[in-house]
């Protein structure tokens, strides 16, 4: 996978795609990126105009690509409003469709489409665990998740192999949640979110990009992959490694009322601080993907300990 072959990243000008941009053109990738912010060339990529919702001129540009990666979407860390909802699962639902469309009209069909879901497709699960067999949760954002799988569909693409990707919390320096949280720390404000027995199922930047990159390799693997670690950790301990990483004490925790009350001030919803999700990443360890950052601690010093 080193010969010069495009990429498609639908969506791709944020944190996972300015990852997924370096390590494609560090292998020799040319990279372009579909996007409805104005950017110029830079990095390796190419920048073409995409509205997120229409076949347009954008799409000469998936004739006999390697993959189609397609993550677009509004994020979900904002309030969870009526309209956001609405503006939410549009995006996700409108993206997949006109990058499907475009792949059906192709006359040389890309390879491998990778197409972006997340783990809130489980719902709150409290302490029960998940993997790919698991039945979808109750909830918006299980709900949102659902409409956005089922939005694709591979029987209509026959010449492009489609997977699907249920992401969890994806930590890197640069974007993300662990930012922000290590910002908090740092102010001595790194306590567990209200009573911390709820889990977050994470994954390394690194570990993300390798999974996206093995897709494309094997054209065995298809359907539903969950890209998380192996090992998911309740939110005090995530905070309790957070806070030993940055040496910082212990702090108090921030009561669940007072982060329904605090969240929407933020500009976030509380759901995203206090639903548990405990994932496993099944399919990947049975199709013997090997992870580099498995545990919680070894992820966090190798992001932040040089930061701290």
């Amino acid at each position: 996978m080193n010969s010069k072959t495009k990429i498609i990243l639908a969506g791709g000008s944020g944190f996972i795609g300015r990852g997924l941009t370096k390590a494609f053109v560090a292998r020799g990738f040319e990279v372009v990126v579909l996007s409805r912010a104005s950017q110029a060339a830079a990095g390796g990529k190419r920048v073409v105009a995409w509205d997120g919702v229409t076949v347009g001129e954008w799409a000469r540009e998936l004739e006999g690509a390697a993959a189609v990666i397609n993550l677009a979407g509004h994020t979900i860390n904002c309030p969870h409003t009526p309209a956001n909802q609405k503006l939410i699962v549009e995006s996700r639902v409108n993206s997949v469709r006109a990058v499907t469309e475009a792949i059906r009209l192709s006359q040389k069909p890309p390879a491998v489409l990778v197409q972006s879901s997340a783990i809130g497709f489980y719902g709150d699960t409290g302490d029960t665990a998940c993997d790919e067999s698991s039945p979808g949760g109750t909830g918006f954002l299980a709900e949102s998740c659902r409409a956005w799988e089922a939005a694709l569909n591979p029987a209509a693409l026959p010449a492009t192999r489609c997977v699907t990707l249920r992401t969890g919390v994806v930590l890197g320096h640069d974007g993300g949640a662990l930012p922000v949280l290590a910002r908090l720390t740092r102010w001595f404000l790194g306590g567990a979110a209200g009573n911390g027995r709820q889990y977050l199922s994470w994954i390394h930047q690194e570990d993300f990009t390798r999974i996206v990159m093995a897709i494309i390799e094997n054209p065995d693997w298809r359907d539903t992959f969950n890209a998380t670690a192996p090992h998911p950790v309740t939110n005090a301990d995530f905070m309790r490694e957070l806070r030993r990483t940055l040496r910082r004490p212990w702090s108090p925790p921030a009561p669940a009322t007072a982060i329904r009350l605090l969240a929407p001030l933020m500009d976030t919803d509380a759901a995203l601080a206090l639903a548990s999700q405990r994932v496993s990443p099944r399919r990947l360890q049975e199709a013997g993907f090997q992870f580099r950052f498995p545990e919680l601690h070894g992820a966090l010093a190798a992001i932040l300990a040089s930061r701290s």
